[in-house]
Parts: structure tokens; sequence; C-alpha cells
């Protein structure tokens, strides 16, 4: 889709125009909840909270200034939301109390990632989930997190070399 069919969509969408949005959801659903899942790590929370998105960014889309941005303001809502449920798992811990199956997989190198991974500062996992889970390019998760494609090339930088040192030191 480009640019020009989106700003017409976003435009129909303002007016409630429920095809139209989904139309527009069509296009991020799965980096929506790809986003999710690799910053809450939970697929039932991760699938919760794109349902939320999406229906908040249609009760709100008259609230989207600029129509060209659609991406970005949907993804901001959803972040709004990955970051208030990481608050809420931190005050609710809970105990795997289900024995699980063991796939072959060598879980200690996974979890040494995810340990790894949780070390780094909320603002350096949100720019890795984007660039690296999600596939966005350093200029769209800049835009997304409203911030310069030079400083978030920096955090991210500095975050994998932070990865680095924790993995292979």
């Amino acid at each position: 889709m480009d640019q020009q069919d989106e700003t017409r969509l976003v435009e129909l969408a303002r007016n409630q125009d429920a095809d139209a949005f989904a139309k527009l959801y069509s296009t991020v659903y799965k980096d929506l909840y790809r986003f999710a899942f690799y910053v809450l790590g939970n697929p039932e929370d991760a699938e919760d909270l794109v349902m939320e998105t999406v229906a908040d960014a249609f009760s709100d889309i008259r609230k989207l200034r600029t129509a060209s941005s659609f991406r970005p303001w949907i993804f901001r809502i959803l972040t709004n939301k990955c970051k208030m449920m990481r608050k809420r798992y931190l005050q609710k811990p809970t105990a795997l109390t289900v024995e699980l199956p063991v796939p072959d997989r060598n879980y200690a190198e996974i979890q040494d990632v995810r340990d790894s991974f949780a070390k780094l500062n909320e603002n350096e996992r949100l720019i890795i989930s984007l660039t690296v889970f999600a596939g966005y390019t350093n200029e769209e998760a800049a835009r997304l997190m409203k911030m310069k494609s030079g400083t978030l090339r920096s955090i991210k930088s500095r975050a994998m070399d932070k990865l680095e040192a924790d993995l292979f030191m």
C-alpha cells in the first residue's frame, strides 16, 4: 500500500468507516503482534494488547494529527500498553505450576539471551525489539520512538555491545 492509499484510508476511517480501518489494520497486524510478543514474551498478553490497541486506535483515530503517520501512531499506542503490562508483570510475580514438555532446544542458551536482554534498560529493549525482532529499519524505529535516527543508532549500538559483552565474555 502506498502512502497516498494509506492517507485516503485514514481519512475514511476518521469518519468511522470500519472497512477502511480494517484495511489499515491488515497492513500492520503481524508487526503489532510480533512487537508485543517480543516485548512481553507472552503470546496471550500480546494478542490481548494488540486487540486493545486496535480498539483504542479505531475509537481515537480522529486524534491522529497527520494521516500519513498511521503506523507510528498505532505503534506508539501499543508501546504504551506494553510498558504498562510490563509494570504489571513486575508487580505480580507468578510461579509456573505446570510441567511443560521440553522440545530439543538449548534452553540454557535461550535463557542466557533472555537474561541479557532483560538487563537492558527499557529504551534499549524497545529499540532492539523494533529493529531486530520486528524488522523495522533504524529510521522507521526512530520515527516510532520520536527520536533522531542517529540517537537511535547510538543507543542500539551500545545495547548490542552490552548484549555481546554479557553473552560472550
